[in-house]
């Protein structure tokens, strides 16, 4: 009698404590760095997986998806590709696409990272967790089969989802942000940039881009020779005529590039997997867990009470779950911006653009009370609230969500230079002077 009951407990307790392990495996096995920044995240999706979700978003279907997610405040009205404000957007994204296979070897491509002056633009140090792909579940199998017969060979990963990307420019001119959305290739991911941003960034150099799209004949005589110019056109094909649309300045390119690049690193980061993996499948599967653990626990209490009680003990769940979700989704959306924001320096850097300016830029942003919080999924806009200040104080952060992300930056920027002098004492170069301290300290 007494073996049965042992045999019972222990039953009993393997019952209780095997879903724990499972989950608590599973979990392991699903952690990994993120490229570049080297942070632990958890991506609850197979490659297998992954390659799913990028062919039902390849070709139109990423354009499907966005319209969706466009059209849930009323019509969408886009800019068509001909229009010179999609181009000028296209061409800049397209020249930061180009950048992106740096990162894959960042060591031997930028080995001389660490010269340049202090009116130079600083690159960054080659990153300790370089941009790689995650291997295919057969490739670890052959991996170790291959290491069990004494015959190592080097994971072979699937290819790196990403360029082209593909590109929406919304007109709406009250809207001044971008938002990313989407993973894999051929075009499964892409960026949506809204007119009022174009329109804000380019009100701000209205004298010198009125100058440069005004050049020309005046009004009066170009009616008179119209006629004729048209004539001596067509017979000896001359030069068209100068644009008549505002031309961007290199100092507006770059504040584009800035937001261009926030948001392409939010794809090359697989942002949208682990958002998907954290807020659609881990803490809902996780709280439901909890909450039919703890109903099931004070059962034999609820039940004498009536219905009514367990009912409100079923609500009240409810309500705890949604405050866990809002906390969980501020987490994700405070890390990815603020990894987004390094990741972005980077990218820029390596595009010819100075990655100081990005301060600057968020800075200004953050002053105009514009919306800086991007979003990977969608225009997810993180509002003050009890939420929002518990998830701050888990933190440990007493600043609002822009502070932190321009100190972090400002952080990163820093030690740019803290290793490029480290380099170059390491090389026996006498560093040079930078202005990265004075913004640091700005």
């Amino acid at each position: 009698m007494l073996k049965k009951i042992r045999i019972e407990t222990w039953l009993f307790r393997a019952l209780f404590v095997a879903p724990i392990i499972l989950f608590s495996c599973t979990v392991l096995a699903s952690i990994e760095r993120t490229p570049l920044t080297g942070r632990w995240r958890l991506i609850l999706l197979s490659p297998e997986e992954e390659d799913e979700i990028a062919a039902q978003l390849k070709g139109p279907g990423w354009y499907q998806a966005v319209n969706e997610i466009l059209t849930q405040d009323g019509p969408a009205h886009l800019i068509p590709p001909t229009d010179w404000r999609y181009r000028w957007v296209r061409d800049t994204l397209r020249e930061l696409e180009r950048t992106i296979p740096v990162l894959l070897n960042e060591r031997e491509i930028c080995e001389n990272w660490s010269y340049g002056g202090p009116d130079d633009i600083p690159l960054p140090p080659p990153a300790e967790y370089p941009l790689r792909p995650r291997p295919r579940a057969t490739e670890y199998l052959r991996m170790w089969s291959d290491q069990l017969c004494n015959k190592p060979q080097p994971i072979v990963p699937h290819s790196i989802p990403g360029p082209l990307y593909s590109l929406l420019v919304v007109d709406k001119p009250e809207a001044s942000n971008a938002f990313s959305y989407g993973f894999g290739p051929d075009g499964a991911g892409g960026i949506v940039v809204y007119s009022g941003f174009l329109d804000e960034i380019l009100a701000r150099a209205r004298p010198e881009i009125d100058t440069v799209a005004s050049i020309g004949p005046a009004p009066e005589s170009q009616a008179s020779t119209s006629l004729w110019l048209n004539l001596v056109r067509s017979v000896f094909g001359s030069s068209p005529p100068p644009p008549t649309h505002p031309v961007p300045t290199p100092s507006q390119t770059a504040e584009l590039a800035v937001l261009l690049a926030h948001e392409l690193s939010h794809l090359v980061l697989s942002h949208h997997l682990e958002t998907l993996s954290s807020n659609s499948i881990m803490i809902p599967g996780l709280l439901s867990i909890l909450s039919d653990f703890i109903r099931v626990v004070i059962f034999p209490v609820t039940m004498f009470l009536g219905p009514f009680v367990n009912d409100a003990v079923g609500q009240l769940g409810i309500l705890g779950s949604s405050q866990v979700d809002k906390v969980s989704e501020y987490f994700t959306t405070v890390n990815q911006e603020v990894e987004a924001d390094l990741v972005s320096a980077r990218l820029l850097a390596h595009a010819g653009y100075d990655a100081r300016n990005a301060v600057k830029f968020w800075e200004r942003r953050a002053g105009a009370g514009a919306a800086i919080e991007c979003s990977s999924a969608n225009e997810r806009k993180a509002k003050e609230g009890p939420s929002t200040f518990f998830a701050l104080k888990l933190m440990g952060s007493k600043h609002p969500v822009h502070e932190v992300r321009v100190i972090r930056l400002k952080e990163e920027l820093l030690r740019w230079e803290m290793e490029r002098r480290a380099e170059l004492r390491r090389r026996a170069v006498p560093p040079r002077e930078s202005k990265i301290i004075v913004l640091a300290l700005a």
